[in-house]
């Protein structure tokens, strides 16, 4: 095994790589990705980075929508992007309905099975992400997080950013 730690950085993904839908976004036909992505996915990666989605999708539990309807939206992403996105890691649980999981964001067992998988390095890792269980899953994985807020909003983030694209500048400026 090679001692050189892959670098991650680890991408929610309603409200950072596509707009939040009120109803869940799972229908191809509802995906809007947000300006910029697939910009900032192509930077992040041509600096070396593991581009993986940790995303919680308690619709799954709720009867709305499957599996399949998640990884059809990874998919979509994947083709805007250049096949940019190395992972997938999906939480389909909800403690009203499924009960209680670590996989669920805030727990970070969606991050740590991918830290393992792929030999990453916390140290030079990175979680990102528009609510505040994002951020506390990336700091019980001991990476560090951006939290994407509108303007003058208050942050759980180690930074704060007001869209992906910004939140890979902050990585690459800091990186150096």
């Amino acid at each position: 095994m090679s001692s050189l730690k892959t670098k991650c950085v680890f991408l929610d993904r309603d409200g950072v790589l596509n707009e939040d839908c009120t109803n869940y976004t799972y229908d191809l036909k509802e995906l809007v990705i947000l300006e910029g992505v697939p910009e900032a996915l192509q930077m992040l990666k041509k600096a070396g980075y593991l581009l993986i989605v940790v995303t919680n999708q308690a619709g799954i539990a709720k009867g709305l929508y499957k599996a399949e309807n998640v990884y059809a939206i990874h998919e979509a992403m994947q083709q805007a992007s250049g096949n940019a996105l190395d992972d997938i890691y999906f939480s389909p649980y909800h403690p009203e309905y499924s009960g209680a999981s670590l996989s669920r964001k805030p727990g970070s067992l969606m991050l740590e099975k991918a830290m393992a998988k792929y030999d990453i390095d916390p140290q030079q890792s990175w979680m990102i992400g528009d609510r505040d269980r994002d951020m506390e899953a990336g700091k019980k994985a001991g990476v560090r997080t951006i939290h994407i807020v509108p303007e003058k909003e208050n942050s759980e983030g180690d930074y704060a950013a007001a869209s992906l694209l910004e939140a890979a500048h902050i990585i690459l400026q800091t990186a150096n």
